[in-house]
């Protein structure tokens, strides 16, 4: 599926953020927040709990509504876009739940269809086969019909994903998607998503305190902390690691060090 005429543009980043001001009722969470992701990268926002990683995702997404500053995707704002607009850009990106977030009273072709559904106007047939593709992406071929109480947590992140997919986004967000998994699935779940930004040039955006889904995946990490009520580093995880002046940024990518 192609991107609309005005989110064309094939230059510069696929996400800016400038000047962003994130919060609740008033009371701000991380503030003056300005970063860029490049197009096919794989970015992760990392930081210790309470750090902002997740508010600073609902900004971004459209969730809650910034106080100040801007986000841009693809060249075009989202931040002061009209309604029209924006459902536009909802288009052009997924987004991967911390529990996957499906209806448990819907199978997990129904699921991934939904985004289908109400962005498009594909037939119901067409619906269900590009479904079915999609789940075969993520390795779920033969469970279309299964319903996500008859699968295990892996398999329900992989359903998510199939629908965060659906509509062939440029972008994809992820909220923390080793939570709740053991190793040998989380380091498989990290094996999807290099695939799929190596296959379909997608940019990836994970919200993360995993180290080794950070050192294993990310080309580039912002670290936020909670008392700075911002970003304290910013560059690949392994040059932070060794070089960052910073005694919190390398204390927090050495714990797993002995």
């Amino acid at each position: 599926m192609s991107l609309p005429d005005n989110l064309a543009d094939d230059n510069g980043p696929a996400i800016e953020v400038t000047g962003l001001e994130c919060g609740y009722e008033g009371k701000a969470v991380l503030k003056d927040v300005t970063f860029a992701v490049a197009r096919g990268e794989i970015f992760f926002v990392i930081g210790g709990s309470g750090c902002g990683k997740s508010t600073l995702l609902r900004h971004l997404v459209g969730l809650h509504a910034p106080a100040k500053g801007t986000v841009k995707f693809l060249g075009c704002s989202f931040t002061n876009a009209d309604t029209a607009g924006r459902r536009a850009m909802l288009k052009t990106f997924g987004l991967l739940y911390q529990g996957g977030a499906l209806w448990s009273s819907l199978t997990l072709r129904e699921n991934v269809a939904l985004p289908l559904e109400e962005y498009t106007t594909l037939t119901p047939r067409e619906i269900q086969e590009i479904s079915a593709l999609k789940l075969a992406q993520v390795g779920l071929r033969g469970f279309e019909d299964y319903y996500p109480a008859e699968i295990s947590g892996g398999m329900k992140k992989r359903a998510g994903l199939a629908r965060a997919l659906a509509l062939d986004p440029a972008i994809v967000f992820f909220d923390e998607p080793s939570a709740g998994l053991d190793p040998i699935t989380s380091r498989k779940l990290d094996e999807l998503v290099k695939h799929i930004r190596d296959t379909f040039g997608t940019t990836i955006v994970v919200v993360s305190h995993e180290l080794a889904s950070i050192f294993d995946l990310a080309d580039r990490v912002i670290m936020l902390d909670r008392a700075q009520q911002g970003i304290i580093a910013e560059g690949r995880p392994r040059v932070l690691l060794e070089e960052s002046g910073d005694p919190r940024v390398r204390e927090f990518l050495s714990r797993g060090e002995k």
